[in-house]
């Protein structure tokens, strides 16, 4: 049988903020991006899609984790990230100095959103620093978990205190566990005695305060967490939970959104 094809070799992955930076570039322009799994398309700031030469059109809402904000759109946009390159895409264009300021306190030119995830198996080591394509010619090793989806974000089965849910796989969530406001009510989650904090967080849409509560257990891909810090997310559009960093950090992780799976080994 002949040997698989090497996988091409890892990308830096940066963790600033508990948020993860990839390399990218826009129409042949390199920069920085923030990688985001639940966000469902890249998003450029407008004056970073000016330098690149990029026209943009169109007046809609982009809808993030902090609420709503206008945006316009860009066609014909060619994306590398990871070894993945990704031709002809449409990208939202909007200002991202509000964000900016708020989660990073320096620019952020541009956010990679699912469209890399969809076009590649991905594995990304957040304490290594490292993301690469992989091969499919075979499984990696880890727990294999298959992948649903919500609000166009995939997610993945959890147990929060004895209770299943499915929670949004969030590469762009640097804050805490979220816990949807439906299921943490009919969960006896959001109880005024639970509540140990109240703070501000949120993404695209601006910033937006949540009750933050104590989680006595959170298991997910074979591993069980205690005692973590969960906000309350109170927006319609909010999944039953939302695991971002803090958690995925302590596993190596492989995407394959376009097969519908994700495969998770603890460190």
């Amino acid at each position: 049988m002949a040997a698989a094809a090497p996988s091409p070799a890892s990308e830096a992955l940066n963790l600033r903020g508990n948020r993860l930076f990839l390399p990218v570039t826009v129409n042949g322009v390199t920069t920085e991006a923030i990688l985001d799994s639940a966000a469902e398309m890249t998003f450029i700031d407008e004056k970073f899609a000016r330098r690149v030469g990029l026209v943009s059109h169109g007046d809609d809402i982009a809808r993030g984790s902090g609420g709503e904000q206008k945006t316009r759109f860009a066609e014909g946009v060619t994306l590398r990230a990871a070894g993945v390159t990704l031709a002809k895409r449409t990208v939202a264009v909007l200002d991202l100095d509000e964000l900016s300021s708020r989660l990073v306190g320096e620019p952020i030119r541009v956010i990679v959103g699912r469209e890399l995830f969809d076009a590649a198996r991905l594995e990304i080591d957040i304490e290594k620093g490292t993301i690469r394509r992989l091969s499919r010619t075979t499984d990696p090793s880890g727990i294999r978990l298959a992948l649903g989806s919500h609000a166009g974000i995939e997610n993945v089965p959890v147990i929060v205190e004895g209770a299943a849910a499915r929670a949004d796989l969030d590469l762009g969530n640097g804050s805490e566990v979220l816990i949807g406001k439906i299921f943490a009510d009919s969960h006896a989650l959001s109880q005024p005695q639970r509540i140990i904090e109240r703070k501000s967080g949120g993404g695209i849409g601006g910033a937006i305060n949540r009750d933050v509560i104590l989680l006595s257990r959170l298991e997910i891909g074979g591993r069980t967490f205690e005692n973590v810090r969960a906000a309350i997310d109170p927006l319609d559009t909010a999944g039953e939970v939302n695991v971002g960093v803090d958690i995925l950090r302590n596993f190596v992780l492989v995407t394959d959104f376009a097969q519908h799976r994700v495969w998770l080994r603890g460190r």
